[in-house]
């Protein structure tokens, strides 16, 4: 059984789409049917469920999908290993992050690129419970997302920073704290519930006996950003995103006043033994970020 063919069907898979997984792979679609067909037969079993597209995974897929995801890590992480003895790692890191830890992914890159310059990293943007998913089906090395209000299992954990507010708008004005009561009686635009920002906010403004509707919703704050721009809806965002903004001469943003737990953002990685050196390194990156910014 050649682990090229595993890799194809894992893509196929991931991607639900023949086209899609052969472009992943780097190869033609028919030599990923090709390589599927072969698979099948070594097995005597079919994997996959198709009619000129792809439907889905047969009982049998399904059954051999996470075995394939292990096995395919378990060989990755072998390489890792022997690298780490004998010279600089190579091959892609895969991070996920979510929307509000973007902008201290520019500082991980720097430190994870100049400690191990042979690597490449490659940065998703996901949701909370997408970067879980993605860690457990070992679909990326590592993810950056929210510790406490929907807490991770069965990962490792190394806390990066605390989240703290902002409340931005268009208007001029003053600069002083807000309260929740304020932010609530402004129209705004804020994530979708599908993100755990918004529902961490959505807590908040509970916490106040609060609740809002906002008039409109997106899935990045580049988007929340250019229609608070507009002069007619105002945001909240976490203060890690002001370097964005700083300077700008159509942005008022106000400290929200905090008087209940934030929320902590941090690093993890799958809890498993043997642990991938990589997913080692990216720890130990991390850790020195978070003893970095515990200075500031």
């Amino acid at each position: 059984m050649q682990l090229r063919a595993l890799r194809y069907f894992v893509t196929l898979a991931r991607e639900r789409h023949f086209a899609r997984a052969a472009e992943a792979c780097g190869i033609t679609q028919p030599t990923l049917s090709s390589a599927l067909a072969a698979l099948e037969g070594q097995l005597g079993k079919r994997l996959v469920e198709r009619d000129r597209r792809y439907i889905g995974l047969t009982e049998e897929g399904r059954a051999m999908l996470p075995w394939a995801q292990q096995l395919l890590a378990a060989h990755e992480g072998m390489i890792h290993s022997v690298e780490a003895l004998i010279g600089p790692f190579h091959g892609e890191f895969r991070l996920g992050a979510i929307p509000a830890a973007m902008p201290c992914i520019g500082a991980f890159t720097r430190a994870m690129l100049t400690a191990h310059p042979g690597m490449t990293l490659s940065v998703r943007s996901q949701t909370s419970r997408e970067i879980v998913r993605a860690i457990e089906a070992f679909e990326i090395d590592a993810g950056v997302t929210y510790l406490d209000h929907e807490r991770p299992s069965n990962v490792i954990v190394v806390p990066l920073y605390p989240e703290r507010y902002v409340f931005v708008t268009a208007s001029p004005g003053s600069t002083s704290e807000v309260s929740w009561q304020d932010v609530a009686r402004h129209p705004l635009c804020l994530l979708h519930q599908g993100m755990q920002n918004r529902r961490i906010l959505d807590g908040l403004l509970s916490a106040h006996d609060l609740s809002v509707a906002p008039r409109a919703t997106a899935d990045s704050y580049i988007a929340l950003l250019a229609m608070v721009r507009s002069g007619e809806l105002a945001t909240v965002m976490p203060d890690h995103y002001l370097g964005l903004i700083e300077g700008a001469s159509w942005a008022c943003v106000r400290p929200i006043v905090m008087d209940v737990p934030i929320s902590r953002v941090g690093l993890i990685v799958g809890d498993r033994v043997p642990l991938d050196p990589i997913a080692a390194a990216a720890l130990g990156c991390a850790r020195g970020m978070a003893g970095e910014w515990a200075t500031d």
